[in-house]
């Protein structure tokens, strides 16, 4: 076996589960799950309606590239939803449909670095493990950038030694930020592309948490936006993520698509053809009619709101919680270490949440996640203001 497959550590949701062995939640209480962030809202009838009506392609061999025109449905969305340039991406050069980002987020990492002891992929600390799993497998090292108070959540990236990106092959950036919810201001994806220029690197830009934001506020910039305001229509060394799950509440139609530079998705392409992870016909037709409706995307925000409204409502003088930027996770500092939290909430409230510890890595001893604990607002508005008012009696317990 690949040797490398030895440096992948488990993912966060196996630690919590080794975590809580032992632990037997309070058995007078209901379970409420704040931990995996799987929405729970219906997903929108008419795609689900979509996709049983063209069930009849799973006799269909599906192109690896996708159908012109869900390719131009997303190109469409795109323009419209970061005010780029009329006709300046190109659906048959600039867009693929994907099987979800985490595969695409993988894939790409394996097509696009060259191995190399001294590569680097760079990336968010706390940060979406598949990050470091793809540059382990890929033949390079991370490096991380640590996200905190200090900087905002947003690494510095001022602050990066030059050798660093000297040695960088591709820059991972999370906008917003899991679990942190921050938004990287367009300023800062403006410098980005500049530095990528001056050292020659890649940025992927994972966007999946874009469309959950506040409902009367803009939805956050986006890296292809970046570009066009600065009038590269090339989109030169960038490509973007994003996805149907968190958008739509369509996790398990696993559906979303890279975007970007021609010059870097004509070679990703040619590796997909040979990596079999074509995205079915029915399944890209179901997309299509969830890109090209915005409604229920709206309603989707409200709800949101509505659970973010009332469960700092609840915290918001007892915990030191903030509103996020955009996305549907809090990231709240503990009043004890934070695995003890989560198995003490589990235990006295059959709560779950997840260790901060665990979305992040210790670098010279110092690990951004710890004191930290992720809540999903994904379950049902009434289960979270419920698991809101268990977390206020569970911390009120912890004064002295």
């Amino acid at each position: 076996m690949n040797h490398d497959l030895q440096r992948l550590q488990p993912y966060p949701f196996e630690k919590l589960r080794a975590l809580i062995a032992d632990i037997t939640p309070n058995p007078a209480l209901r379970p409420i799950s704040l931990s995996i962030g799987e929405p729970k809202h219906p997903s929108p009838p008419f795609v689900l309606e979509a996709l049983a009506n063209n069930l009849d392609q799973a006799a269909v061999y599906p192109t690896t590239a996708g159908l012109p025109q869900l390719r131009q449905g997303i190109a469409d969305w795109l323009t419209q939803r970061f005010q780029l340039k009329s006709d300046s991406l190109n659906p048959a050069t600039q867009v693929i449909p994907v099987n979800g980002t985490r595969e695409a987020l993988f894939s790409f990492t394996q097509a696009l670095v060259q191995r190399d002891p001294q590569g680097l992929v760079v990336s968010p600390n706390p940060f979406y493990q598949i990050y470091e799993g793809a540059a382990f497998l890929a033949g390079v090292e991370p490096h991380y950038l640590a996200c905190d108070t200090s900087n905002g959540f947003i690494p510095d990236f001022e602050q990066v030694p030059a050798q660093i990106w000297q040695r960088c092959q591709l820059l991972f950036i999370c906008t917003p930020g899991n679990p942190t919810g921050a938004v990287i201001p367009l300023a800062t994806l403006q410098r980005l592309i500049q530095l990528a220029d001056q050292y020659d690197f890649v940025i992927a830009s994972d966007e999946c948490y874009s469309e959950i934001h506040a409902p009367d506020r803009s939805g956050p910039v986006g890296l292809l936006q970046a570009c066009a305001a600065m009038g590269r229509d090339d989109f030169a060394r960038c490509v973007v993520f994003h996805s149907l799950s968190k958008r739509s509440n369509l996790p398990g139609l696993r559906s979303g698509f890279v975007a970007g530079d021609a010059s870097l998705l004509g070679p990703y392409l040619q590796y997909r053809t040979y990596h079999g992870c074509a995205m079915p016909v029915q399944t890209q037709l179901a997309s299509l009619a969830a890109w090209q409706d915005e409604a229920h995307v709206e309603e989707n925000r409200r709800q949101y709101q509505a659970k973010f409204d009332a469960v700092l409502d609840i915290l918001g003088d007892i915990m030191d919680v903030q509103r996020p930027d955009a996305g549907f996770y809090l990231w709240p500092r503990t009043p004890i270490d934070d695995e003890s939290f989560c198995k003490r909430l589990l235990a006295e409230q059959n709560v779950a949440v997840v260790p901060g510890r665990y979305l992040s890595r210790d670098v010279d001893g110092y690990n951004p996640g710890a004191g930290r604990v992720r809540m999903a607002l994904v379950a049902p508005l009434d289960d979270c203001i419920e698991a809101a008012q268990r977390i206020r009696q569970f911390l009120g317990s912890l004064t002295p």
